[in-house]
C-alpha cells in the first residue's frame, strides 16, 4: 500500500538525522500546562525524552509516557521517563490508553503525520475530559516561504519548515482547524518565539492581519471538550 511505503521511507529518512533531531527540551510547553502532581502526561515523538525529564522535575506529572518511532532514540528516553513504547503512532493501538491522560503534548510531530486528523483524534481520546494538549509545527505561511514560492522556489532541506521528512504543512489558521475539528475547545494559537519589533509594529497597526508572515512555527494550546 501506499501509506506503508510513505510510512517506510519516512523511517529511513529519519535514521539519517543527526542526534541533536531528536533532542532538546520544550520548557515552553511544560509551562503552559496547569497540571501538577500526580497527573499523567502523554507525549508523541519524545525524542531522547528531554521535555519529559522537564516536566516530571518541575512536578507537572508523576507519570509520563512517551511514544518515539525510533528504537535507539527512545531507548536514551527510557532513561529519563516513566514508560516508553517504539511505536509509529499511527499504527499504534491506543484504546488501551483512552480517557487516562491529563495532557498531550506533541513537539514538532503532527506535520510528519500521513494522516494527521485520524491520528489526532484518536490521540484525544486518551486525554481526559477537560485534559490539556499542547502542540507545535512549522508556519507553510512564514514570509520567507512565500518569497521562495513568488520566486518558484519550493525546496526541501534536512530540517526546518521544509524539511524533506515533512509530509503535512499547516497555517495558524488551519493548524487551528486541524484541533477544533478533533474537538478541543479554547484553542489558542501563538508563535513560539515572541516576534521581532518591527513585526510587532505591522502587527499592533494591521490588527494581526497579517501575523502569520512572522510566525516561524505554531504553537497550540488547547482543552478537550468535556
Amino acid at each position: 500500500m501506499i501509506a506503508d511505503d510513505i510510512h517506510a521511507s519516512r523511517e529511513t529518512l529519519y535514521s539519517e538525522k543527526t542526534a541533536g533531531y531528536f533532542s532538546g527540551a520544550r520548557r515552553d510547553m511544560v509551562a503552559l500546562l496547569s497540571t501538577g502532581p500526580g497527573a499523567r502526561i502523554l507525549e508523541i515523538g519524545c525524542g531522547d525524552g528531554a521535555t519529559g525529564a522537564v516536566a516530571l522535575a518541575a512536578g507537572k506529572a508523576d507519570h509520563y509516557l512517551g511514544i518515539e518511532l525510533m528504537p535507539e532514540v527512545a531507548e536514551q528516553a527510557r532513561a529519563r521517563l516513566s514508560e516508553v513504547i517504539t511505536a509509529d503512532v499511527e499504527k499504534l493501538e491506543l484504546t488501551q490508553f483512552y480517557g487516562k491522560f491529563d495532557a498531550l503534548i506533541m513537539s514538532e510531530v503532527i506535520e510528519h503525520l500521513v494522516d494527521p486528523w485520524d491520528t489526532l483524534m484518536r490521540l484525544l481520546a486518551c486525554v481526559k475530559p477537560g485534559g490539556e494538549i499542547v502542540a507545535s509545527s512549522p508556519n507553510i505561511a512564514h514570509r520567507r516561504v512565500i518569497g521562495d514560492l513568488i520566486a518558484g522556489r519550493f525546496e526541501y532541506a534536512d530540517e526546518g519548515v521544509m524539511d524533506r521528512t515533512h509530509l503535512r504543512w499547516f497555517t495558524p489558521r488551519s493548524y487551528r482547524a486541524l484541533f477544533e475539528g478533533a474537538g478541543c475547545i479554547d484553542v489558542r494559537v501563538m508563535p513560539i518565539r515572541r516576534p521581532g519589533l518591527l513585526p510587532r509594529i505591522v502587527n499592533r497597526l494591521t490588527r494581526n492581519r497579517y501575523a502569520h508572515l512572522s510566525m516561524t512555527q505554531i504553537m497550540v494550546h488547547a482543552r478537550k471538550a468535556t
